[in-house]
């Protein structure tokens, strides 16, 4: 799952995202409106965190931008305005939740998952296709009832293809949404290709009933069996 923190305090921004990280989130930063706007123009993402109070601009006037490019999906507005026009204001413009500063970590973290759970999983930790089953809270993978051993990416590119089913997933949506944003930038995506043929190496051998079905010239699908 991919974030992006809107944050023009630095030692704040720093510390949410080295904790975000750590929970194995891939972490994208922002310390302005424009520096915002660039992103999200260019990038897609699973959460953003978003300060009401930019340096150069309103939170909530990007909230909006959001709102008008389909966007605004999985927002949290983190603020130290802890009034009610700010949260109002907020969730008419479409944002899902607010955070008051300041926070624990622990509790932004139980935010997101809440934000992610309910919009994207459908208010449950669990993602079931055919006869496999993924725990987005342990962050493990079973076939049939039985582990299926992953590593880290190969976990968050199978997670991102069962919560995508059905979809043409083409490799640098898959990279950016798995390695982070600047990565459509290397000169070739061999370690993408060595990740999903090793995912779909143990897919086949755990007898999966789904499959990652490389379209040729075009992508990846998840279908099922």
């Amino acid at each position: 799952m991919k974030i992006l923190i809107i944050e023009d305090d630095p030692s704040l921004l720093e510390i949410m995202a080295a904790f975000l990280e750590k929970e194995r989130y891939v972490v994208e930063v922002a310390a302005s409106l424009q520096n915002a706007m660039y992103k999200i123009y260019d990038y897609d993402y699973d959460c953003i965190l978003l300060d009401v109070m930019l340096p150069d601009g309103d939170g909530l006037t990007l909230l909006g931008k959001l709102r008008e490019m389909d966007k605004s999906r999985n927002v949290i507005i983190i603020s130290a305005k802890d009034s009610v026009d700010d949260k109002v204001s907020g969730l008419e413009l479409g944002a899902d939740d607010y955070l008051a500063k300041p926070f624990h970590l622990a509790e932004l973290n139980a935010r997101i998952r809440n934000v992610l759970r309910r919009k994207t999983l459908g208010g449950n930790p669990f993602v079931t296709i055919e006869n496999v089953r993924i725990n987005t809270d342990s962050f493990e993978a079973c076939v049939g009832g039985k582990p299926l051993e992953l590593n880290r990416k190969e976990y968050d590119i199978l997670l991102y293809f069962v919560t995508h089913p059905n979809h043409l997933i083409d490799k640098t949506r898959l990279a950016e949404s798995v390695w982070g944003d600047h990565i459509d930038q290397v000169d070739n995506f061999d370690f993408i290709y060595a990740q999903i043929k090793n995912l779909r190496k143990k897919l086949n051998e755990s007898e999966a009933g789904i499959e990652i079905k490389a379209i040729y010239g075009l992508g990846y699908k998840l279908i099922v069996k």
